[in-house]
């Protein structure tokens, strides 16, 4: 069901994938980024890259061009180019911005990227030939807070980001210099950059930063999860119609779909959950993918406890461990195939689930 990966570090903050999965790029919760290759040994460290002088808040792998990006709380974002001796070449991106990059994400057609800031920015970067550079254009307004999170539509042309302000928002992420013109969308169409297509309160009256959004498979869809221990779905092709679930778990910080129904949730709870949308969009509950880690021996465990208290009025186990893989707050959550996804944690682990060898034994769970 699961794959478990240990990389020899404390936490990991964040990670991405190559194309084939052979090669992993994770983040030890500092300012490096380690490029892990896997061998038949196990994990062997490629190359540590360095250019940034603080955290690392963000990593993307684009699966067909094979470039790195990368954002820090240093205000800079690299994009980081494989040359022919395996090495690592680092361009910088001219942000323009103030305060910290915060997220970063490729685009569909990797020819763009975008990338949220504190400064109430988020940056849409392009590549411009004649200069031999990374350049980018700005989408300020409406923005009042902290972007925490973006995500593009599968038409490469509309991005979603979330905020510290409570709002989730839908725009134009339109590059007239590079693109064609747009085509219709349920989210609506502009040649402006920046145009606003849809906002969304997390609740009507506020209530909770944004930690994530994602576009459903078809981009009709928008889940986001905030603070409130909630999870969201906006639909486009309903009027832009929200159902809103407030659930009883600690605070999911990343949510990704699993095919057309599906949304794997994860965050403070150390372990990822699964939601479905039904047909009339409303939000179930499926199944916690992670409770069996310690059930097998939780009788036999339970003995040893009140056989040692008994005997000796002492307690000589350290039942400290929680009942799943993941030992501390999962932070980021990456889909890895139609049926799979992983998890990287505070812990140091970096997991991957697999959602197909699931499907016979949570009910009403339908892979695509």
């Amino acid at each position: 069901m699961t794959e478990v990966h240990n990389f020899g570090v404390d936490a990991i903050s964040c990670h991405a994938w190559n194309r084939d999965r052979s090669e992993v790029a994770i983040c030890p919760n500092n300012n490096e980024i380690q490029v892990h290759k896997r061998t038949s040994s196990g994990w062997k460290l490629l190359e540590t890259l360095q250019e940034h002088h603080m955290a690392v808040m963000g990593i993307d792998w684009a699966p067909k061009t094979n470039r790195i990006v990368t954002c820090s709380a240093d205000k800079n974002a690299y994009v980081w180019t494989q040359k022919e001796d395996g090495k690592w070449d680092p361009a910088w991106v001219l942000l323009r911005i103030n305060r910290a990059a915060t997220c970063v994400k490729w685009s569909p057609l990797e020819n763009k990227f975008a990338v949220g800031s504190g400064g109430r920015v988020i940056a849409v970067c392009y590549f411009v030939l004649e200069n031999n550079w990374w350049l980018c254009k700005h989408i300020k307004r409406p923005l009042r807070s902290t972007v925490t999170t973006v995500d593009w539509h599968p038409d490469n042309k509309i991005l979603v980001a979330g905020s510290t302000d409570y709002k989730v928002r839908v725009f134009s992420g339109f590059i007239s210099d590079m693109e064609d013109a747009p085509g219709t969308s349920p989210w609506g169409q502009s040649n402006s950059l920046g145009t606003l297509l849809a906002e969304f309160p997390n609740t009507p009256s506020g209530g909770g930063w944004i930690h994530s959004v994602a576009f459903s498979p078809c981009g009709n869809k928008i889940c986001w999860v905030a603070h409130n221990s909630s999870i969201c779905v906006a639909d486009a092709a309903k009027g832009n119609a929200v159902v809103r679930l407030y659930t009883e778990h600690l605070p999911f910080l990343s949510c990704i779909w699993i095919g057309s129904n599906n949304i794997v949730v994860s965050g403070h709870s150390c372990m990822p959950m699964l939601y479905t949308v039904d047909d009339n969009g409303q939000i179930y509950f499926a199944s916690k993918l992670d409770n069996t880690q310690r059930k097998e021996t939780a009788g036999l465990s339970a003995m040893r406890k009140f056989q040692s208290l008994d005997r000796q009025a002492r307690n000589e186990t350290n039942d400290n461990a929680l009942d799943s893989v993941h030992q501390n707050t999962i932070n980021c959550a990456r889909r890895v195939s139609d049926h799979e996804f992983s998890t990287s944690s505070l812990d140091g682990q970096l997991v991957v689930w697999d959602l197909k060898l699931l499907e016979n034994s949570i009910a009403g769970l339908k892979i695509a």
